[in-house]
């Protein structure tokens, strides 16, 4: 039930009339893979002085859901890689049916088999986990640092703990998209949703982009050879768009940045580990809410401020790829914002 303090706050409304209901937060850059469409292999990853501390992302959050926010997803970098982790995650927890309606958490699995039970016990229901293929030695050679076995031993704790999965496959020309139907065909078996994604023009890597794109117009098509695939109202609150799978009976979601943007419903922002706010995963245009926590903002001055970051939230992104340049859309990583 909904706090009777809450029922009356003006909920946050862009200048296109979209209310933000949905906050991503990215708990630290730092991960133990290193993926080779996400980040370098020899990262070099934030001081921690330039992280906010597990409180300070609390207090943004607590902003952030008395002014509407009814989802909060944690991101990373790998989020449960962020010591003492555990300690946000129940007090964001402990505000379910208090102004938030869900927590999630996207991992990369390698920390489920250890935190899944207490993830449960905080809150969390969902879980997405991100495997871009069920071949081990492919998988090492994506994430450079990964183990496959490690991560499917997590999926079965999550499962074990009550927690639904989502798995997400990034889309990579001549890596994986051959074994994308195979990979529907577990997840629905072992009773998890599938998306999958186009890789995002994000931050220096050292491999070429235009050589990673997939187009998922063309996956789509790939699958309707042999999938019957019937659209679908689902929606879990992201950007993904579903279809049905009536061969599996599951359900695919398709995110497509590139292809066919989801900026006309976005209901969401992202809140950076450093404390930057971003009204717009593709824009550069932020706002610094740590620095409104150093100047001892609090309760309506710093919510003021977030109103006024929303009031500049742009209309969609510009990501493209394209052979003419290899330089990314946007400079920071996809770690660094928050999956």
């Amino acid at each position: 039930m909904l706090d009777k303090s809450l029922k009356n706050i003006a909920p946050l409304i862009d200048p296109f009339g979209r209310a933000i209901s949905y906050l991503r937060v990215s708990l630290t850059d730092r991960c133990d893979f290193r993926c080779v469409y996400c980040m370098s292999e020899n990262m070099t990853f934030l001081p921690k002085s330039d992280v906010l501390s597990l409180e300070e992302i609390e207090t943004l959050c607590t902003s952030f859901i008395n002014l509407g926010t009814r989802k909060i997803r944690l991101t990373g970098g790998e989020p449960l890689v962020r010591k003492n982790v555990l300690n946000l995650i129940k007090a964001l927890g402990s505000k379910m049916g208090h102004g938030l309606d869900e927590l999630t958490l996207t991992t990369n699995g390698s920390q489920l088999s250890r935190f899944s039970d207490q993830l449960y016990d905080y809150g969390v229901r969902r879980v997405n986990v991100s495997i871009d293929t069920l071949k081990p030695e492919l998988f090492k050679k994506i994430t450079r640092w990964g183990d496959l076995d490690k991560v499917l031993g997590g999926l079965k704790s999550a499962t074990k703990a009550g927690l639904k999965c989502k798995i997400n496959a990034v889309a990579l020309k001549g890596v994986n998209e051959d074994e994308l139907g195979n990979m529907i065909e577990w997840a629905h078996k072992e009773g998890h949703d599938f998306t999958v994604i186009e890789t995002m023009p994000m931050g220096e890597i050292t491999e070429d982009r235009t050589d990673q794109y997939l187009p998922l117009s063309m996956v789509r098509a790939k699958l309707k050879e042999k999938y019957t695939l019937t659209a679908s109202e689902y929606k879990t609150g992201g950007p993904a768009r579903y279809v049905k799978i009536e061969e599996t009976g599951g359900r695919l979601g398709f995110i497509t940045p590139l292809t066919h943007n989801f900026c006309e419903s976005c209901n969401r922002v992202r809140l950076t580990c450093t404390g930057m706010l971003y009204m717009c995963l593709g824009q550069d245009d932020s706002a610094d809410l740590r620095k409104e926590l150093l100047q001892g903002k609090t309760g309506l001055e710093l919510e003021n401020a977030i109103r006024e970051a929303i009031s500049r939230k742009p209309k969609g992104h510009d990501f493209e790829i394209s052979r003419r340049s290899n330089a990314p859309a946007v400079k920071r990583h996809m770690s660094v914002t928050g999956g």
